[in-house]
């Protein structure tokens, strides 16, 4: 075996700079909201240019752990996080191939199955009423032949369903995937029958009656559907010009 070893790259002064800025937030001296010193101040304290510095900033942006704010009051502040970050991640490996519309419809049949059941619990008078006004405004978009805006409302659906069991995780990684499948639907386009709103209704209905058992065997029947006239399209689409929509 080679003893050859590769030799040590030096890291980028502002990936340093990230690091212990990430450091100072994992330990919990920096929280949300936070107001860091200007840039001047920063680079005196780290001993690198205020061109590392802003790099480190603007790469911190990126990954939601900083907000940068323009203006006599703005500045660099400690973020909040951004969840839309998961939905990219999943998206990324959608388009690179890493896992299939399979994969994603599979997830999104058992995530929502959970979801269905705690919400069935949790859900509250808004919720359900929130849940309501967007079938019917799915069924107003459908009557009005706004195929493509009605695709939004029915992601929009399962992103208040999520929202319904009070747990934030759920929440998120539910909107991460429906981002995901958001794209697929467009591509594929919106369909042009009302199966999802009766689906809907019928799941409305079990959810107001707190019946988790009719409310899960309601979701899970329509997502199985779906999921067939998925493939069917994507059938149709390849066999007209070689492609897999989205």
């Amino acid at each position: 075996m080679s003893q050859d070893f590769a030799p040590i790259k030096r890291r980028r002064l502002s990936d340093q700079v990230s690091t212990q800025i990430e450091g100072r937030i994992a330990s919990g001296e920096l929280r949300s909201g936070d107001k860091l010193p200007p840039e001047r101040e920063l680079a005196e304290s780290f001993g690198v240019s205020r061109g590392a510095v802003r790099e480190a900033l603007r790469n911190l942006e990126r990954t939601g752990l900083v907000a940068l704010q323009a203006g006599a009051h703005g500045g660099a502040f400690i973020g909040q996080g951004d969840p839309g970050l998961i939905g990219d991640s999943f998206r990324n490996l959608y388009q690179l191939g890493s896992v299939s519309l399979d994969d994603l419809t599979e997830a999104r049949l058992w995530l929502a199955s959970t979801v269905v059941r705690i919400a069935c619990a949790r859900a509250t008078e808004a919720d359900l009423a929130a849940l309501t006004a967007n079938v019917d405004e799915a069924e107003r978009l459908l009557k009005a032949r706004r195929y493509d805006d009605k695709i939004d409302i029915h992601i929009e659906f399962h992103n208040l369903l999520a929202r319904a069991t009070g747990n934030a995780v759920m929440a998120m990684l539910m909107g991460a995937l429906m981002e995901v499948m958001r794209d697929f639907a467009h591509a594929a386009g919106g369909e042009r029958n009302d199966l999802t709103i009766k689906a809907r209704r019928r799941l409305l209905a079990a959810l107001a009656r707190r019946d988790a058992d009719a409310a899960v065997a309601a979701m899970t029947e329509h997502l199985e559907s779906l999921r067939g006239r998925y493939r069917d399209r994507m059938a149709s689409r390849r066999g007209k010009d070689g492609n897999e929509p989205g």
